[in-house]
């Protein structure tokens, strides 16, 4: 009997120490990766994005032939500096497969 207790410490620290905190960073690191789900949802998102972007140049577009005073408020539409950003993630889209509308 006083042999176990010497022998269970020493099997503690040295296998199930190790173990408890390999265990918790290898939740830790699936943890941080996105989920299939995630990524579908953000693909959705940035769809949506693309999709509102293009609705608000249209109506910029007829207010602004209706009234010339019209100053838009938002970045001005199909600007280089402006697109930049979502050329960058098209290319990230198409170097993924995934086919961006």
């Amino acid at each position: 009997m006083d042999d176990l207790i010497p022998f269970t410490a020493v099997v503690a620290i040295f296998v199930g120490l190790p173990w408890l905190i390999l265990h918790y960073i290898t939740k830790w690191k699936t943890g941080a990766t996105l989920t299939n789900g995630d990524e579908a949802l953000l693909e959705e998102l940035y769809q949506l994005a693309r999709r509102l972007d293009e609705r608000m140049d249209t109506v910029e577009r007829l207010v602004a032939s209706d009234n010339p005073d019209f100053k838009p408020a938002r970045i001005l539409p199909d600007r280089e500096g402006d697109n930049q950003k979502l050329r960058e993630l098209d290319r990230m889209f198409a170097e993924q497969g995934r086919i961006v509308k």
